[in-house]
C-alpha cells in the first residue's frame, strides 16, 4: 500500500511551493486594484484631456470608454489563455501590456493615439484580470480561501470610489505642468514594481498544473467576442447619442449571436470537444442564480456610484474630489463586511444576500429622500452610505464564494472568465441604465423650471427608487433560493 504523505509543499495547499500566500494575494488584489482603477481614473481627467488635444466629443467618449470595452469583451479569452498558457505567465504577460500601454497613453500626442493605446490597455487588463480569481482559487483552499475572496470584493468595492478622488488629486495637481497625462503614467512604476515581484513570488505554472490539453475554439471565442461587443458599444456610447436606433440593432444582434453561441457551445460539448465556456459550470449548483445576483449587485453598485457623482459634481457643483470622498464610507464598509462575514453564525449565512439586498433598498430610498431638496444631506447621509455599503458586500461576498466553492480545478478558468465578465458586464448596466435614467429626469424637471441642484436632486430620487426596486429583485430571488 502506498502512503501519501500531505507537506507544505503539496499542490493545492495553502503552502504550495513558491506560492507564499500571503504575499501572492498581495500582488495579485494590487494588479486588480490598479486594473480597475484605471476605468474611473480617466472620467475625472476627461474635461481636461478634451482641452489638450482638442477631442471631438465622440473622440473623448472612446477614450473613456475603449479601455471597457475591449476589457469585457476579451475576458473570457483571457481567463482560457490563463488555462492554457499558464496563470502566471498570462498574469505577466497582461500586466505587461497593460503597464507598456500606460505608458504610451501617458506620451500620447492626439486623440488617435490615446484610443488606439486605451483600448491596448484594455486588452492587457482582460489578460491579466482573469488571472487573479484563477491564481487564489488554486493557491488557496477552505477559510482562506474565504478569506482571500473577501479580500478581493473589498478591492472590486474600493476601486471606483479610490479611481475618483486618484483622478481628482492628480489632475489638480498638475504635476510639472503634465496635466491629465499622470493618470495613465502613476501606473507605470507601480506595474514595474509588480512585474519584478511577480517573477520571483508568483507559483510557477508547474505548480499550478494548467490543463493545456483544451484547445481554445476560435471559432466559439470570435462569436463570444462579437456578441459581448454588440451589447457593450451601445451600453457605453448609446446615452450620449441620445440612443439611436444603430444602437438598439445591436443590442438585438448580440441577443442573437448568443443564442447562436449557445447552441454551437452546446454541441461541440457534446461531440468531446473543448468549448470555450464549459457548459457544465453553468450547471454547477447555484452557479446561475450566483451569476444573476452579481449581475444585479454590480449594476446596482455603478449605478449608484456613477448617478451621485453627476449629482454632486453636476448638480451640487463639488469638486471631483469632494465627491470622491463622500463615497469613502461605503466603499470602508464594503471592504470590511468582505473579509469578515464568515465570522457570523453558519445559521444566518443563508439569509446575508436578501438581508443585504433589503438593506440596500432601505438606504437607496434614504439617500434619495435626504438629497431631495438639493441639499447635502448633512451626516445622516453617511450613515445611508455606510448602510448601501454593507449591504452591497453582503449582496456580493457570498454569492461569489459560494459559486466558487463549487468549482473544481478543472474548472477555474471557465468560472473565472464567466464571473469577471459578468461583473464588468453588471458595472456597464448600471452605468447605462441608471445613468439614462437620471439624466432624462434631470432634462425634464430643467424643463420645466426647476434650477440646477434641484433638477438634479429631482434625478435622483428617481434613481434611487429605482435602485431600490432592483435591490428589492435581488432580496427576493435570493430569498426564494434560501428557502429551498
Amino acid at each position: 500500500m502506498t502512503t501519501t504523505v500531505v507537506t507544505s509543499r503539496t499542490r493545492g495547499t495553502d503552502n504550495a511551493r513558491g506560492s507564499r500566500p500571503v504575499r501572492v494575494l498581495a500582488l495579485v488584489l494590487a494588479a486588480q486594484f490598479m486594473a480597475l482603477l484605471d476605468a474611473f481614473i480617466v472620467n475625472v481627467a476627461a474635461p481636461t484631456i478634451q482641452r489638450d488635444l482638442s477631442a471631438s466629443g465622440g473622440g473623448l467618449q472612446l477614450v473613456v470608454a475603449g479601455y471597457t470595452i475591449a476589457y469585457a469583451v476579451l475576458l473570457i479569452a483571457g481567463a482560457r489563455l490563463g488555462e492554457r498558457f499558464g496563470h502566471r505567465r498570462m498574469y505577466l504577460v497582461g500586466l505587461l501590456v497593460f503597464t507598456g500601454a500606460s505608458l504610451a497613453c501617458g506620451l500620447s500626442t492626439d486623440t488617435g493615439q490615446l484610443i488606439g493605446f486605451r483600448l491596448l490597455q484594455g486588452a492587457g487588463a482582460a489578460v491579466l484580470i482573469p488571472q487573479v480569481l484563477s491564481l487564489i482559487q488554486r493557491t488557496y483552499q477552505g477559510e482562506a480561501r474565504v478569506r482571500a475572496l473577501g479580500a478581493y470584493s473589498a478591492v472590486l468595492a474600493t476601486g471606483a470610489a479610490a479611481g475618483q478622488v486618484l483622478g481628482g488629486v492628480l489632475v489638480s495637481a498638475d504635476l510639472f505642468g503634465a496635466g491629465w497625462r499622470p493618470v495613465f503614467l502613476v501606473n507605470v512604476p507601480i506595474g514595474v514594481v509588480l512585474l519584478i515581484l511577480g517573477a520571483r513570488l508568483l507559483p510557477p505554472d508547474d505548480a499550478v498544473g494548467p490543463d493545456r490539453r483544451r484547445g481554445l475554439d476560435l471559432p466559439g471565442l470570435i462569436l463570444l467576442a462579437a456578441a459581448v461587443s454588440l451589447f457593450t458599444v451601445p451600453l457605453v456610447l448609446g446615452q450620449e447619442q441620445d440612443w439611436p436606433l444603430w444602437s438598439w440593432l445591436s443590442i438585438g444582434s448580440s441577443a442573437l449571436l448568443l443564442g447562436v453561441f449557445v447552441v454551437l457551445e452546446s454541441r461541440l460539448a457534446a461531440r468531446g470537444g473543448a468549448p470555450i465556456i464549459a457548459p457544465r459550470v453553468l450547471r454547477l449548483p447555484g452557479m446561475r442564480l450566483a451569476v444573476a445576483r452579481i449581475l444585479l449587485v454590480m449594476a446596482v453598485n455603478s449605478g449608484f456610484l456613477f448617478v451621485l457623482a453627476l449629482h454632486f459634481q453636476g448638480g451640487l457643483g463639488h469638486s471631483a474630489l469632494r465627491a470622491g470622498l463622500t463615497f469613502a464610507p461605503a466603499a470602508i464598509v464594503f471592504g470590511a463586511v468582505g473579509l469578515t462575514w464568515r465570522k457570523l453564525p453558519a445559521s444566518l449565512q443563508g439569509m446575508l444576500v436578501p438581508a443585504g439586498c433589503t438593506l440596500v433598498a432601505v438606504c437607496t430610498l434614504a439617500f434619495g429622500m435626504l438629497l431631495r431638496g438639493g441639499g447635502d444631506g448633512g451626516p445622516l447621509l453617511y450613515v445611508a452610505f455606510t448602510g448601501v455599503g454593507a449591504g452591497l458586500s453582503l449582496g456580493f461576498s457570498p454569492a461569489l464564494t459560494g459559486a466558487l466553492a463549487r468549482v473544481g480545478s478543472a474548472d477555474v478558468a471557465d468560472a473565472s472568465g464567466i464571473l469577471a465578465t459578468v461583473t464588468q458586464l453588471g458595472q456597464l448596466i448600471g452605468v447605462a441604465v441608471f445613468g439614462a435614467l437620471f439624466l432624462n429626469r434631470v432634462e425634464a424637471a430643467a424643463a420645466g423650471g426647476a434650477d440646477r441642484a434641484q433638477a438634479s436632486a429631482d434625478g435622483l430620487l428617481v434613481c434611487a427608487i429605482a435602485l431600490a426596486a432592483a435591490a428589492l429583485v435581488g432580496a427576493l430571488s435570493a430569498l426564494v433560493r434560501a428557502r429551498r
